[in-house]
C-alpha cells in the first residue's frame, strides 16, 4: 500500500520534491540579497530606473522565498532557514561591490536562467508525483521570469 501525504501525494516523490525545493530556495535566496545589494549600491545615470527596479525585483523574490518555504511545508518536510545553508546550496554565487547597472542585470539575469532551468526540472518532477500545487507555481514562475528575462535583456540592447 502506498503511504500517501496528508495532501493525497507519495511520501517518497513529497520528500524528493521537497528537496529539490530547498535548492530552489537556497537560490532565490541568494538572489534576492544579490538584488538587495543592487538596489543600495546601484550608481550612474539609470539610478532612478534601476533603484526602482530593483526593489520590484527583490520584493518579488521574497514573496516567491515565502511561497515556496510553505510549499515545502505543504509536502510534508521542513524548509531551510540559515543563510550558511543558502550559500552551500545555491548555484548563485554572492555578488559584492558590484555598482555599474548593466552589470546588475547580467547578474540578475544570470540568476534568472539558473532558477528557470531548476523550476523547469521541478516542474516535471511535479506532474510526474501528479502534484498540481508544486506544478502551477513553478509554471506560473517560469511564464512570469521568462518575460522579465526578454525585458531585462531588451534593456542591455
Amino acid at each position: 500500500m502506498k503511504q500517501l501525504n496528508v495532501i493525497g501525494i507519495e511520501q517518497q516523490p513529497a520528500k524528493q520534491l521537497a528537496e529539490r525545493l530547498n535548492e530552489l530556495l537556497a537560490n532565490y535566496q541568494v538572489m534576492y540579497m544579490n538584488v538587495r545589494g543592487f538596489h543600495w549600491n546601484i550608481k550612474g545615470e539609470s539610478f532612478f530606473e534601476l533603484h526602482a527596479k530593483f526593489e520590484e525585483t527583490y520584493n518579488d523574490l521574497l514573496v516567491k522565498v515565502d511561497e515556496i518555504a510553505e510549499r515545502i511545508l505543504t509536502l510534508g518536510q521542513r524548509p531551510m532557514h540559515a543563510y550558511s545553508t543558502y550559500i552551500k546550496a545555491s548555484q548563485i554565487q554572492e555578488t559584492k561591490d558590484i555598482h555599474d547597472g548593466k552589470a546588475c542585470v547580467r547578474e540578475i539575469l544570470d540568476g534568472y536562467r539558473i532558477i528557470i532551468q531548476l523550476q523547469r526540472e521541478i516542474l516535471a518532477a511535479a506532474n510526474e508525483a501528479d502534484d498540481e500545487g508544486t506544478a502551477s507555481l513553478m509554471s506560473d514562475y517560469i511564464k512570469e521570469q521568462e518575460k522579465t528575462s526578454w525585458m531585462l535583456t531588451a534593456y542591455l540592447g
